[in-house]
């Protein structure tokens, strides 16, 4: 990567030898303080409203994330390093005003929403400049997402969540219903409007537009570095409580399972997935979809992560609320990974593969963690979490008996 003022490299390495920059590694170690951040909005004995603004907060900070992660994926050798930086502050401020914002703090909310809008800025600023439409994610060179949030600065809560909440939302619809082609469309009549009314045409001119589309090895890489990032997360959790309690024999059962449950889910998103999704299969599903369901997969591990942070203080048995949300954070993990699964069965040339594991693996591994959540009320602790372990572990083992039996 180079700087502003230095230029850029005169030669970009080839898809297959790419990997991340220690400017991305930079970038991405924004990230843990933000994940960490939002994660802890879930610690004690979270209700409806305190996950509803967790994912709210978290889906804000992946957007920016992924805005600049898509950037330097396209841009490679000529991401301007000034650009990525400021985008790091942004992101930086934004985690440092997520406590302020659950406390229900005007100011920090006001800053929370400043800091998205001018990331956003940046991102869209970036791109013009790169006189390139990006194929993929066009939200992240779109405004229309970015206008509620602008106004909530001027809103108090709760209506200012909702704004939150519509912008996000409105950043899916351009995702999923607008093209690069409307994109360069609209930017040439916006530029003949100006025309017509006698005024000088924008920076980036339509017929200079071409279209961008992402390195998918390399964001992969990057994709699957966040996701490595939020299990760390939540073993950074477990050790944070753990050194607050008085070591005990429940607490080392506890620790070992807690352990066990992010190594299996480790190994599930990696040896048995792609970029961290589980039973994703490399081009199987169109970029546009698989990263919103990298962020949701993203999110549920967060949340798990933080119940079993707060774990940690209820050896005996959990209180509802970490229950619920420990076991249906695995649920949603699961169900989430069931939408990857179709496709990978198609690639592996499975006439059954659509609908055998879909009945046998992901609908058990998704309503098991319910029926623990929701009858599980009396178990022990560290039992509830090795019995998730075990759920964890089913899928591994359908898979290897498959491949076995498919000849390997």
């Amino acid at each position: 990567m180079s700087d502003d003022s230095a230029g850029t490299a005169a030669r970009a390495p080839s898809p297959e030898d790419r990997h991340a920059s220690w400017l991305e590694l930079f970038f991405d170690l924004v990230a843990v303080a933000g994940v960490a951040q939002i994660a802890h909005l879930l610690h004690g004995t979270p209700g409806p409203a305190d996950v509803g603004l967790y994912a709210l907060l978290f889906l804000a900070f992946w957007t920016a994330w992924i805005c600049f992660t898509l950037y330097a994926d396209v841009a490679d050798a000529g991401t301007h390093t000034r650009t990525v930086l400021v985008a790091m502050f942004g992101m930086a401020v934004m985690a440092a005003a997520v406590p302020g914002v659950h406390e229900g703090n005007d100011q920090s909310s006001r800053v929370f929403a400043l800091a998205y809008v001018l990331t956003r800025v940046v991102a869209n600023r970036a791109w013009q400049h790169r006189r390139q439409v990006l194929v993929d994610w066009p939200a992240a060179q779109m405004s229309l997402g970015v206008t509620p949030w602008i106004v909530s600065l001027w809103v108090h809560d709760p209506a200012r969540h909702w704004l939150w909440a519509l912008g996000v939302v409105l950043d899916l619809y351009v995702t999923f219903a607008v093209s690069a082609r409307e994109i360069v469309e609209h930017q040439a009549a916006h530029e003949r409007r100006e025309r017509r009314e006698g005024r000088r045409p924008g920076r980036v001119r339509a017929g200079s537009l071409s279209f961008a589309r992402s390195q998918t090895e390399h964001l992969s890489e990057r994709l699957g570095l966040f996701i490595i990032i939020v299990l760390g997360e939540g073993v950074a959790q477990v050790i944070e409580a753990a050194a607050d309690v008085e070591w005990e024999r429940k607490l080392y059962g506890f620790s070992v399972a807690a352990f066990a449950l992010l190594t299996a889910v480790w190994a599930l998103s990696f040896r048995h997935g792609y970029a961290g999704v589980p039973h994703l299969a490399a081009g199987v599903l169109p970029t546009r979809a698989a990263l919103p369901l990298h962020c949701f997969v993203a999110g549920c591990l967060a949340a798990l992560a933080a119940a079993l942070g707060a774990a940690v203080g209820h050896l005996e048995t959990l209180p509802n609320a970490t229950r619920w949300l420990l076991c249906s954070a695995l649920s949603g993990y699961f169900l989430l990974s069931a939408l990857a699964r179709p496709g990978r069965a198609e690639r592996a040339g499975r006439a059954d593969g659509a609908h055998r594991p879909l009945l046998y693996v992901s609908l058990p591994c998704c309503a098991l963690p319910l029926l623990l959540a929701g009858f599980g009320a009396r178990l022990a602790t560290v039992t509830t979490v090795w019995l998730l372990v075990l759920v964890v572990l089913w899928p591994i083992v359908y898979e290897r008996r498959l491949t076995r039996g498919s000849g390997g």
